[in-house]
């Protein structure tokens, strides 16, 4: 069953050292992985099309508006 729309995060990314996958100051969708999160660590869908942990450092949390957060949401 999927979230509420309102429940999705997105983090723009600030840092991509010795990540080719990761585009910086382009916005990313998470993925929900409480145990990564646990450990400092982010779960999101790369340049390369497949998801990925990446240090929480790398990203700060973004707010959307709704039409912005609508569109950018990954297919379920």
């Amino acid at each position: 069953m999927a979230k509420p729309k309102e429940n999705y995060r997105f983090v723009l990314c600030i840092e991509n050292k010795d990540c080719e996958d990761l585009e910086k100051r382009k916005i990313y969708q998470v993925l929900p992985d409480e145990e990564a999160e646990k450990e400092g660590y982010i779960r999101l869908i790369d340049e390369s099309g497949e998801d990925y942990l990446y240090p929480h450092s790398y990203f700060i949390v973004v707010q959307l508006p709704r039409e912005a957060q609508e569109a950018m949401q990954l297919s379920e």
